[in-house]
């Protein structure tokens, strides 16, 4: 009877995406009549950050304030089509999606800005703070709010943009069909120490250590929240996620939530996390995604570590207490 110190490693690459049908992500931009934006979309933010992070490249390609721009996600009957939040998709489909909505209605802010100012609108730019000036020349210059009132109140247009992410469709070898469906990958690697006791089974101790390669981290404590929340959610899964905690017995199954079993606050393991960028060329602004990158490889490594320290390869989920005991006794009874 002892504590047993296990390390379990794991290095994966995850795609971001699909390629069915182009995998499209549609944004609509628009201008009201204090000079704010709307970005209009479809894509549901499920606490992953889409809001937040939408809202940020919109800003940046707009060329105006963060807190200028507000992000609608309706519903797929009065928003843009998006394929929908899942396989890691979002920032980098519709990332790309309102940056291409958010330039056309730039333009067109732009070219009204060239007509109050009387200069060509290639000979314009944005300071981010709402305000368009001259190149060189500070002075001269609009605001935003002033030059979107002018477009629409005085020049009859419309200071707005639609615009669509669509994955190139890939080459198929003729003779294998086989074809790529994905875009860009982001990479991990995780090492997971814990402890086993091989009397109880419990496992305890739980540390991780893990880098992940995100493309570029468009909004960094967003990044590291998801990547923290994520590795918990993997830990879950790996250890404690079941219908039946009382293994093997059906008849003790939880009837309602309150006993599902589930990790608490005091449960999550102390997470060192590197985030390593390396942007994507085709992503918004370099980024990716972190999406299920960041609970995947959380389970191999548990796996991988419980063998390290008792010696038994767990290949069904979750990993408890009795499911390890039982392997521990199989295996001294080949042994014996």
């Amino acid at each position: 009877m002892a504590i047993h110190k296990g390390r379990g490693t794991c290095a994966m690459n995850y795609p971001i995406g699909m390629n069915l049908g182009g995998d499209p992500s549609q944004a609509l931009v628009h201008s009201n009549p204090e000079g704010k934006f709307t970005v209009a979309l479809s894509s549901i933010d499920l606490g992953q950050g889409m809001k937040s992070v939408s809202r940020q490249v919109a800003a940046e390609t707009l060329g105006v304030p963060v807190e200028d721009v507000y992000v609608d996600t309706a519903d797929s009957d009065t928003g843009p089509h998006c394929m929908g939040s899942f396989a890691s998709r979002g920032t980098h489909r519709v990332g790309n999606a309102v940056i291409a909505a958010a330039k056309e209605a730039r333009a067109i802010m732009l070219e009204a800005a060239a007509e109050e100012l009387e200069v060509n609108a290639a000979d314009l730019v944005t300071d981010g703070q709402g305000n368009i000036h001259v190149k060189g020349a500070p002075g001269n210059s609009i605001s935003t709010q002033d030059a979107c009132n002018a477009a629409q109140f005085k020049y009859g247009q419309s200071v707005s943009g639609r615009g669509i992410f669509l994955i190139p469709m890939s080459d198929v070898d003729p003779d294998t069909g086989e074809m790529s469906t994905v875009s860009c990958f982001a990479h991990t690697a995780m090492i997971v120490d814990l402890e086993v006791d091989d009397e109880t089974g419990e496992v305890s101790n739980v540390r991780i250590n893990s880098a992940y390669e995100v493309g570029r981290a468009l909004n960094p404590k967003l990044v590291e929240q998801q990547l923290i929340g994520g590795a918990w959610m993997g830990l879950s899964h790996a250890l404690y996620e079941t219908t039946e905690p009382y293994y093997p017995s059906r008849e003790h199954r939880p009837y309602s939530f309150s006993s599902y079993p589930m990790p608490g606050p005091g449960d999550l393991a102390q997470h060192d996390i590197s985030i390593l960028e390396r942007p994507a060329p085709d992503g918004p602004y370099g980024g990716k995604g972190t999406g299920e990158m960041c609970a995947n490889p959380v389970l191999p490594a548990v796996a991988n570590a419980i063998y390290d320290a008792v010696g038994v390869e767990m290949d069904e989920l979750p990993i408890t207490p009795e499911k390890i005991l039982r392997a521990i006794h199989e295996k001294q009874r080949q042994g014996a």
